[in-house]
């Protein structure tokens, strides 16, 4: 009776596809495990914010106004998201953010200019800004050459306007001008009345004054303390010298 051979059975054996496949999932078990410990460490924080430019905005405005916070994570901060929330403030006109790595977050502010000073209703001198903003001046000083704005309402939509406007304009040009009071007409209802440090009076509107302020120092500069009038048409009319009127009475008697 003829021997039959029976077939060796072949051993299973890990293909190199199933190989790669489990390398591939323990990296990624591995990096997702450095991920979490990362994460979790403080080397993820937020662990200095610096404010650079700003004199009339606090650290604590700034601060809570961009959601920053120490401890807070650092790779979640949007650098443009938290200039956006920044300039939100009236007093912050540009930002930008930096982030230094490890945790630290530089901000730079710039802040509208202040453009005049204007005493509150507890009798306090505020800085006026550009923006329309009152800020504190205790901290900040006082710039003797800009003016103070007196009887302007809190709300008044012309206040905002002339402070746009005196930011439009070079500071030499506005150095004399001590005293800006509204004076409204039907005509004119953004009209002002200027008082000068020279001892001008001046009649003129917010909307003409970048216009005719280079009328305004030309007279200031060449005659005598008088009336000026810059509307539709310009006039200078000077005072009536005290001393002279005196004189032509006691002649007369």
């Amino acid at each position: 009776m003829p021997k039959t051979r029976l077939p060796l059975l072949k051993e299973d054996k890990p293909t190199k596809k199933m190989s790669r496949k489990i390398t591939f999932i323990l990296l990624l078990l591995f990096i997702a495990l450095l991920a979490v410990i990362f994460f979790r460490s403080s080397m993820s924080r937020i662990t200095e914010i610096q404010f650079q430019g700003n004199k009339y905005s606090t650290r604590e405005e700034l601060l809570e106004k961009s959601g920053l916070a120490l401890g807070g994570q650092y790779f979640a901060v949007s650098n443009d998201a938290v200039a956006d929330r920044l300039k939100e403030l009236k007093t912050v006109q540009e930002a930008s953010v930096e982030k230094k790595f490890p945790g630290l977050v530089s901000i730079s502010i710039k802040e509208y200019p202040a453009v005049a000073y204007e005493l509150d209703q507890d009798g306090v001198l505020e800085a006026i800004l550009s923006s329309g903003a009152a800020v504190s001046v205790n901290e900040t000083g006082i710039a003797v050459e800009k003016p103070i704005l007196t009887s302007w309402g809190e709300d008044d939509p012309h206040k905002a306007k002339l402070c746009q406007t005196l930011a439009s304009i070079p500071n030499e040009l506005t150095s004399d001008i001590s005293e800006i009071v509204p004076s409204p007409t039907l005509s004119f209802p953004d009209r002002i009345k200027l008082y000068t440090r020279s001892h001008f009076e001046v009649i003129t509107a917010i909307s003409l004054l970048k216009d005719k302020v280079e009328y305004l120092n030309q007279v200031i500069e060449t005659e005598e303390p008088g009336l000026i009038k810059m509307l539709e048409a310009d006039s200078y009319v000077p005072f009536a010298p005290v001393k002279e009127e005196n004189v032509k009475e006691d002649t007369q008697e």
